[in-house]
């Protein structure tokens, strides 16, 4: 009699301890749901849905061990009943269950659904008895089809959301040099603002030297001096000039004025 009692407190043990992983794991469910749902995310459901069935599976484990006795050869009949508040039973229930009275006994000592869902199993069960083995394999098989189309096109939604969301963010240029561009082509921001300026060579005094270049939106010209001492023309844009007083041909392109000195339009 002693050992059957202590297995059975054992029991209780370890039920007690299962259920109240159970419903922790519930709790935090139903926690995340009503306070996180905006955060919330699919694979974290399914992480909670596998929790909580892992649960429900030792559970089952625990109540149909060999050693486990059955409890439902297990009679509990209530002692007393008071409508008066019961403190302790208030914290081994945790708030859920204030008083004993007659109006909650039934309730949590019932062994049996209402007559209500037990009718509803019954006709369950006997619907289902009526089904011959091929035809439940046919709707086996359609319901598995039908769950296996479902998941497919669930799947491809997902894959053309990802790559939906993808292309946007694959950024094709440089905001800063765009920037830059538009200010350089619009403002000028950034251009250099210098022009080659003009160099006289030696010559006589109050005389600009011979192969003046100046520069010019239409082009390069070059203006010689009259009277200037004959003398080797500079190069210019790679092309070098016929000395003065020489006959020969001035290469295409550069434009050539000869001016006496008290004329010559750029002298100060």
């Amino acid at each position: 009699m002693q050992r059957e009692e202590k297995q059975l407190e054992a029991s209780l043990d370890a039920l007690l301890s299962q259920v109240a992983d159970l419903k922790n794991s519930l709790g935090s469910f139903i926690y995340k749901l009503e306070n996180e749902y905006d955060r919330l995310t699919w694979p974290s459901v399914l992480d909670s849905f596998a929790l909580l069935s892992g649960q429900l599976n030792t559970l089952n484990k625990v109540l149909k061990h060999e050693k486990t006795p059955l409890f439902r050869n297990q009679v509990i009949i209530p002692l007393v009943l008071s409508p008066d508040r019961d403190e302790d039973l208030m914290r081994q229930t945790e708030g859920r269950v204030p008083v004993f009275s007659h109006e909650v006994v039934p309730d949590h000592l019932r062994t049996k659904p209402d007559p209500e869902v037990e009718e509803q199993e019954k006709q369950l069960t006997t619907d289902a008895a009526r089904i011959g083995a091929d035809a439940a394999q046919k709707q086996i098989q359609s319901l598995n089809k039908m769950c296996s189309n479902l998941l497919e096109k669930i799947s491809k939604e997902e894959r053309e959301s990802e790559s939906g969301g993808l292309r946007p963010n694959k950024q094709t240029f440089n905001p800063t040099d765009t920037n830059a561009l538009v200010a350089a082509v619009a403002f000028g921001k950034g251009l250099s603002n210098w022009r080659p300026s003009g160099s006289s060579g030696p010559g006589q005094p109050g005389q600009p030297g011979a192969g003046t270049i100046l520069a010019g939106t239409s082009g390069l010209q070059q203006v010689q001096m009259a009277g200037a001492p004959s003398q080797q023309q500079p190069m210019l844009s790679g092309v070098q000039m016929a000395p003065t007083g020489q006959p020969g041909k001035i290469p295409s392109g550069i434009k050539t004025n000869i001016k006496s000195a008290s004329m010559h339009p750029y002298q100060r």
